[in-house]
């Protein structure tokens, strides 16, 4: 989605030469109409547009249970704005101006951490800790039998935590395993994820037990015993 015709035209013809199918729209109606057309596998938004703006379309999305990837496009190159765009829901974020080949290699990551949830499966699919049950085939998490809405992001990072189960992993661990070696995002924005994850799975800031801080490692998903 963005208000250049110019821009919509260019990225809809280099995406489809690198083989994805693309549809491009204006505003966030028109996005609107489209999803309820036929739902998308990536959402490519603009920060910066009159009217509804990339992170109220992306607010809204979330808010609504729309777990879709979404990679957001902003002029600005301050890191707020991509805290404030990885806070909203956002997958990832692309500065511009930029390669386009670049946005295909960031929505092929973003494809590739859905499809895989980021992590190698475990051997039975499923890990069980506390009120959590994490399906790793179906990309789903449950807590105590109520399926929770988690992005993709949201799921990869909790994956890599389920992996190293009662295993402290550092922010650069959690970049690595969750996101790719080659994923541009600072230890605040995992910080922002993280406090996203908690919120997600219905453990509280104030004292979480699920996902806990240990001071100068990392984060550590609970086990059942410790």
């Amino acid at each position: 989605m963005d208000d250049d015709p110019e821009l919509r035209a260019l990225l809809r013809r280099f995406l489809s030469e690198h083989g994805f199918e693309t549809r491009a729209v204006e505003n966030g109606a028109a996005l609107d109409r489209e999803l309820a057309r036929s739902p998308a596998d990536a959402v490519v938004l603009d920060l910066m547009m009159p009217g509804e703006d990339g992170l109220a379309v992306c607010r809204r999305l979330r808010a609504a249970g729309d777990t879709t990837p979404i990679v957001m496009l902003t002029a600005r190159g301050d890191p707020i704005d991509r805290i404030v765009g990885l806070e909203t829901g956002a997958d990832d974020y692309l500065p511009k101006p930029f390669e386009p080949r670049e946005l295909v290699a960031r929505l092929s990551a973003v494809l590739r951490r859905t499809q895989s949830g980021g992590v190698v499966p475990l051997v039975d699919e499923v890990l069980s800790t506390g009120p959590l049950e994490i399906n790793f085939s179906t990309m789903t998490v449950a807590r105590d039998g109520t399926v929770l809405r988690l992005s993709s992001r949201e799921f990869a990072l909790l994956a890599a935590l389920a992996r190293s189960l009662g295993r402290p992993l550092s922010r650069v661990q959690l970049i690595e395993r969750a996101l790719g070696r080659d994923a541009d995002v600072t230890d605040r924005a995992i910080d922002v994820q993280v406090a996203r994850l908690r919120k997600a799975i219905g453990d509280t800031a104030e004292d979480p037990q699920l996902i806990k801080t240990v001071w100068g490692v990392g984060y550590v998903l609970v086990k059942d015993d410790a």
